[in-house]
């Protein structure tokens, strides 16, 4: 078995999709992994073989994608990738070669396994990134500034600040995935973008819940005053809420 594996980053999966693909080792021989966790053990008899991103291979894969299938497909798989699931790779590759056999339908293809873990992946991707819709919370730092703190699983900070451009477009605030040290920086009445924090900018951004202001004050008062104490329920409460989701989310302060 030889293992081909790779940051979690798009073009550094496309590449390594690619050279998966040129290897000619048989896609039973072959398996694809995300570098996501040092401690990971290493099989015993299994080459592992780490690829790095290349931006010609990148835009080959891309081009075969969009002329070979389509772009709805590249776009769901491009959506796919950013979950956490360890075989989130490894299945976008396999649905690919499917994808390459049979064309635009493939992710309507249900009668294969793959396609249907690609289906259970994105279904779960999009209840992640809802859930965080509803929770993510902003802290007025001054500056006319708003600054927010997320810890998802997966890479959704770009699917969550789609949904606030629309709603504060007006605003200059940043969503801080606090998970993937990334930020995305939306700038009053302009496109928003997506960054990588380094020590410093992350050292800074942290800094920001340690200070309360009016908002959060009159959020908690408001989140206090409308609950009912006789319809209390933890059990349902952690099904909608649960704990590794709480960090941020300032009324359990």
């Amino acid at each position: 078995m030889t293992v081909y594996s790779c940051v979690h980053e798009w073009d550094a999966m496309l590449t390594c999709i690619y050279v998966a693909w040129m290897s000619k080792l048989g896609q039973q021989n072959i398996r694809l992994e995300l570098e996501e966790d040092e401690t990971t053990q290493h099989e015993l008899f299994t080459e592992y073989i780490h690829v790095d991103a290349d931006e010609e291979k990148t835009n080959k894969v891309i081009d075969a994608i969009l002329m070979k299938i389509s772009p709805h497909v590249y776009h769901e798989l491009a959506y796919t990738a950013m979950a956490y699931e360890p075989d989130v790779l490894d299945n976008i590759y396999r649905v690919l070669i499917l994808g390459f056999a049979y064309g635009p339908s493939v992710l309507e293809m249900v009668q294969y396994r793959d396609v249907m873990r690609n289906r259970e992946i994105r279904i779960r991707l999009g209840n992640e990134a809802c859930r965080f819709q509803e929770i993510t919370r902003f802290h007025d730092v001054g500056n006319n500034l708003l600054v927010a703190h997320i810890e998802p699983k997966s890479r959704i900070a770009m699917r969550v600040a789609a949904d606030f451009a629309d709603r504060m477009p007006s605003e200059n605030w940043v969503i801080v995935d606090d998970t993937h040290n990334e930020a995305v920086v939306h700038p009053k009445n302009e496109p928003y973008y997506i960054r990588k924090l380094d020590e410093a900018s992350k050292r800074q951004l942290q800094q920001t819940e340690e200070r309360n202001d009016e908002y959060t004050d009159l959020w908690k008062l408001f989140f206090n005053t409308i609950a009912i104490e006789q319809r209390k329920n933890p059990k349902l409460q952690m099904q909608h809420m649960p704990l590794w989701a709480r960090e941020h989310v300032v009324e359990f302060h």
